[in-house]
């Protein structure tokens, strides 16, 4: 089964980048990092869910969510 997750990672360049899992360029590059995220989340959306994955401008994760209808890997305590 493909995966439908998405990162929203800095661009070399300036900016934010959109990639799918493995992917060497961008599907989208944005001014700010709300609208890749903006994009990442409706992407992985469409595609039937999965994670959206945030770095920061250092490359190192900042935040992860999942993206309905996707099941979340670590569901609240409850």
């Amino acid at each position: 089964m493909p995966r439908n997750d998405r990162y929203v990672v800095p661009s070399p360049k300036g900016g934010w980048g959109v990639k799918g899992p493995g992917a060497q360029r961008s599907s989208g590059h944005h001014r700010t990092q709300v609208e890749a995220i903006d994009q990442a989340r409706q992407i992985v959306h469409n595609l039937g869910g999965g994670e959206l994955v945030v770095q920061n401008a250092h490359g190192r994760i900042r935040e992860k969510d999942t993206i309905a209808p996707a099941k979340d890997p670590f569901p609240p305590a409850g």
